[in-house]
């Protein structure tokens, strides 16, 4: 047999962790090739050489040509590949994960099909969000009720710090322009924050669509996720990027959501919180780099690769 062309793929092990990864690589406008181990990017400008392993997510934009080799090298290096479109309001699709095993997605199925365990993590999204209230004996309703009159206080705060005016919250997906300049700010600033959570979510092997607060949408889990931090980093920089008078709110806000977010630590917090909320204490996944195949049996799981007949062949 001829052996498969090309690099071969680098083994799970031995790729960074989500945790160490720079937060997602937008690009608009530019031809994504590969040149080795790094994805090429070629515009008017020129061409920047990325290394593929220190991405977790790279976001492509209107106008991006992407080849076939810097896919493979894209899902090799296990950098989640998230299409959207222009001003980043929209999202289309991703790419494979860095996970091998279905350890985490196993215990979200889990949880999220149980009404009490659903219940439990809802509260516990609610706590995080609440510092120093116990959410324990709340019901959904009093939670939601809780979150609305919290995110009116903040916005009419960030307003009187940043002095900029807030009228309300008007999200217009098909037209971008057609919303004021806050407005604008924040659905770039939050879109930017819903690409880096879809990465992590994926890359640790999660579900995107089985979320515990939001349902019914194939990215409910990273709305949920992306709620623990809009009101402490999205939402402050559209409110800064607005206040300073900005002549490009999409590529100003882009820019202030990736420095926010490296002096956060989100990607960091972003995972620990994830393995938290699905019963692994924060800690990561000793199986992360595993990528074995079980069978599933009864009592336990089996080693898969192995004829279990105990009859000897007809033949």
């Amino acid at each position: 047999m001829k052996p498969i062309p090309g690099t071969p793929p680098a083994s799970v092990g031995e790729l960074s962790r989500v945790t160490d990864r720079i937060t997602f690589l937008y690009l608009e406008h530019a031809i994504v090739h590969r040149d080795g181990n790094a994805i090429t990017v070629r515009d008017d400008r020129g061409v920047v050489h990325v290394p593929a392993a220190t991405i977790a997510s790279v976001m492509l934009g209107p106008g991006t040509t992407i080849s076939h080799q810097a896919m493979m090298l894209l899902a090799d290096s296990g950098a989640a590949t998230v299409w959207i479109g222009e001003q980043g309001v929209r999202y289309y699709g991703h790419g494979r994960p860095l996970a091998r095993t279905s350890r985490l997605l196993e215990a979200q199925a889990a949880l999220v099909t149980n009404q009490s365990g659903r219940l439990r993590v809802a509260r516990q999204m609610y706590a995080m969000r609440f510092p120093g209230e116990d959410t324990s004996g709340l019901t959904m309703q009093q939670l939601r009720g809780r979150e609305g009159a919290r995110v009116r206080r903040l916005y009419r705060e960030h307003a009187d710090e940043y002095g900029v005016e807030w009228k309300s919250r008007d999200y217009r997906p098909d037209d971008f322009s057609a919303s004021d300049e806050l407005n604008q700010a924040l659905s770039a600033a939050t879109s930017c924050l819903y690409g880096v959570v879809h990465a992590v979510v994926v890359a640790l092997g999660c579900s995107p669509a089985l979320g515990f607060v939001h349902t019914g949408h194939d990215r409910s889990f990273v709305f949920d996720v992306a709620d623990l931090y809009k009101m402490e980093i999205a939402v402050p920089v559209a409110f800064g990027v607005v206040a300073k008078g900005s002549e490009d709110i999409g590529a100003d806000t882009r820019r202030a959501m990736r420095d926010a977010m490296y002096t956060a630590q989100l990607m960091s917090r972003c995972t620990t919180d994830v393995h938290r909320l699905l019963g692994s204490g924060g800690e990561l996944d000793s199986d992360f780099t595993c990528d074995v195949i079980e069978l599933w049996d009864t009592r336990a799981r089996v080693a898969g690769g192995q004829n279990y007949s105990d009859e000897e062949p007809p033949w």
